[in-house]
């Protein structure tokens, strides 16, 4: 049996031993950070110019809204911050307050979460600009049985989760998965 034949049928056998409902990604399949867009565990400050009663501090929750006086709950799930801010708006300008001004910015971003070879697994607050290796210094450093180089990501695209390997450089999002493997030698 030649060489190319038998890597590809150990490849097949190993593949089919793993189960999982994750769709497999290369680094660039994987969805880089551009426009922060919100979701559940961020913790947003809205100012209503002029309506100190409706500023305040407001948090997506698990079904993706925020709750306000008058307006009642807002989508806010895949919106950016001034998409939000103009939602806002719109309620507030049907009946509430003439001419609303809002300003929505993040005060605390949802956290990531962080497994494997580290330290201090466990879930963590994101920080912006943050990579694989920040996150695992964030948790205590690296094992000193991690595979330093690269990691498992976990990243939820629009109506799924996506999971693959992922070099210890590149950027992370709010609300990814991280796993630091073992490395074998």
């Amino acid at each position: 049996m030649s060489r190319f034949p038998a890597i590809a049928l150990l490849c097949a056998a190993l593949g089919a031993c793993t189960q999982t409902s994750r769709a497999p990604m290369t680094v660039e399949a994987v969805p880089r950070p551009q426009v922060y867009t919100l979701d559940s565990g961020d913790r947003l400050r809205i100012i209503v110019f002029g309506q100190d009663s409706l500023s305040n501090i407001y948090t997506v929750d698990a079904s993706g809204k925020i709750a306000m006086p008058l307006v009642g709950a807002i989508p806010a799930r895949g919106l950016t911050t001034q998409q939000l801010a103009k939602a806002i708006e719109r309620k507030l300008a049907a009946g509430y307050v003439r001419e609303p001004s809002v300003s929505v910015d993040v005060e605390a971003y949802r956290p990531f979460f962080i497994l494997g070879e580290v330290r201090n697994p466990g879930q963590y607050p994101f920080v912006a600009g943050m990579t694989v290796q920040t996150a695992a210094a964030i948790a205590g450093g690296f094992t000193p049985r991690a595979m330093e180089s690269e990691a498992l990501v976990t990243r939820q695209a629009p109506g799924k989760a996506v999971t693959g390997p992922l070099p210890a450089t590149y950027p992370i999002k709010p609300g990814d998965t991280i796993v630091i493997k073992e490395r074998w030698f």
